[in-house]
């Protein structure tokens, strides 16, 4: 894998921070910019406010990190708390972990997923796990460049639930 543009003495070209209320704009778009990219943009039925109450409202469920490139935004990560019933320990799902395509190979992915996995060590997490689409063959490189294990014996099962519209306040 290609190293980031900058030595290991240089601050890194960008900057990674928790996502705070006023952000759930910008994370929106990243995230239909990432559909769009994984050919699933007619999946995204979300809307900006609901991102606000999961993840800022009254009982979030969600978490973020922001890459960001002076003010711009270039990445984000998604994650959520998980538990294992095997280790007996709580664990970390990196539901999406993006960085816009003219900004990749500058270390930004590797740095969001560097934060997800030093927030899960310092929650006493036995794991951070994901899913990757079996035809992004970069993603699955980088993934195994990282030393992170892409289960051949799992499949993800799935049941939409349609219980009505997303909230649209706390």
């Amino acid at each position: 894998m290609a190293q980031p543009n900058y030595t290991s003495r240089e601050a890194p070209p960008f900057s990674i921070r928790p996502a705070v209320p006023g952000d759930e704009g910008v994370l929106f778009e990243l995230v239909k910019t990432l559909a769009r990219y994984e050919r699933l943009e007619h999946q995204v039925t979300g809307t900006v406010e609901a991102l606000r109450i999961h993840l800022f409202g009254d009982h979030p469920v969600a978490e973020a990190l922001l890459a960001e490139d002076g003010t711009d935004a270039i990445g984000f990560a998604m994650f959520f708390s998980t538990f294992s019933t095997f280790l007996t320990r709580p664990g970390i799902h990196l539901e999406d972990l993006f960085v816009l395509e003219r900004h990749r190979r500058r270390g930004a992915g590797r740095a969001l997923l560097s934060e997800v996995r030093r927030i899960a060590e310092a929650r006493g997490a036995g794991r951070v796990e994901w899913n990757v689409l079996d035809w992004n063959a970069s993603a699955i490189a980088f993934y195994l460049s990282l030393g992170a294990e892409v289960l051949p014996d799992w499949r993800i099962c799935r049941m939409q639930l349609t219980f009505g519209r997303p909230p649209t306040s706390t």
